[in-house]
């Protein structure tokens, strides 16, 4: 096996100048650097990109924390946050907490032991001040989660604004009956969004008959079960509001199982513009979230925590939603031609 020492007799130079050509270091000649990458490729000769690592002192990866990654939602976010960070010539580490506090500790632990550059935590299942004490191994940048107390960089959607133009959009196209149905109600992520759907309920009071709120959705089966429960409670919804997509491809799924006509006899929106929206028949009005901007912003606000070290600084960044009707809220389909 070829070492520097061979690279260095190969190309006539020094160990020290084939080294600094290794690790990309200024003022070194284009005539050098050519010389020892002829010389590395004869001799087939490959970094220990380890030790370059150990060098500088850096892993060039970053652990992104996930509740789920079977979540259509979680999956887009990935891929988009790996697209981003390779620009950066950073790799990722996928962690899933599943939503139990001691595994994300676990992996919070990959900061304090140098495994990782940086962490993007897109749930938190713990308090902020068992989380914040990491920040003295490196940088921490919170996603699509908010905590008022977290002294560190926040890039979420606004969740708010997203269940208050899905709420205005049943009730304007006559839907007078409504449930909402949410994850988790501990989570700031349900609770805003509750106080958007609350807020256009209030603004339009005249023109709602009743409102409930169902708990605890986040897949298929969650879908399924909630309409169940619509069923077995009689609650008689002419529309649901659900958390996600996969959530509203369940209840559809069930209720077309059960003889019900969507939109006619109900109607459904999600969250997330997942590819069920497009494929579900009728496909599912949604709310859109700019994942690839989001997944972009929260890489450069990793990219420059890690480079300045300035982990402890509070910042927020939020982007709007947009609802996209399709034909499960629409009576008439003849208006989303």
């Amino acid at each position: 096996m070829s070492t520097i020492e061979d690279v260095a007799k190969l190309a006539g130079l020094s160990r020290t100048t084939v080294s600094r050509v290794i690790n990309n270091h200024p003022y070194v000649s284009d005539e050098k650097k050519k010389r020892v990458q002829l010389a590395m490729k004869h001799l087939g000769f490959v970094p220990n990109s380890a030790a370059r690592r150990l060098r500088k002192q850096k892993t060039e990866t970053i652990a992104v924390l996930v509740p789920r990654i079977t979540n259509p939602f979680f999956s887009r976010f990935i891929e988009a946050i790996e697209i981003a960070a390779s620009e950066h010539k950073y790799k990722l580490i996928i962690c899933q907490t599943r939503y139990l506090p001691e595994k994300e500790m676990e992996y919070l632990q990959l900061l304090s032991t140098k495994q990782v550059d940086g962490i993007i935590l897109c749930s938190l299942e713990n308090p902020w001040e068992d989380v914040e004490p990491y920040l003295q191994h490196g940088p921490i940048v919170l996603c699509n989660e908010y905590i008022e107390e977290a002294n560190v960089p926040t890039v979420k959607f606004d969740h708010a604004q997203g269940a208050y133009i899905a709420a205005n959009h049943v009730l304007e196209q006559g839907y007078r009956n409504l449930i909402f149905c949410r994850g988790n109600e501990t989570k700031v992520v349900s609770q805003q969004r509750k106080m958007g759907f609350l807020r256009a309920i209030t603004e339009k009071s005249r023109e709602v008959e009743a409102i409930d709120f169902l708990e605890n959705a986040f897949s298929w089966d969650d879908g399924k079960r909630i309409f169940h429960e619509v069923l077995k409670d009689k609650k008689n919804p002419t529309a649901i509001l659900a958390g996600g997509d996969e959530v509203a491809a369940g209840i559809i799924s069930e209720a077309k199982r059960h003889n019900w006509s969507i939109p006619e006899d109900l109607a459904v929106i999600g969250f997330d513009n997942q590819i069920l929206s497009q494929i579900t028949e009728p496909g599912i009005t949604t709310i859109e979230q700019p994942i690839d901007e989001m997944a972009r912003k929260v890489v450069d606000l990793m990219m420059d925590k890690i480079h300045t070290k300035n982990y402890r600084k509070k910042e927020l960044y939020e982007f709007e939603l947009e609802l996209l009707v399709k034909g499960s809220t629409m009576k008439d389909t003849m208006l989303l031609a």
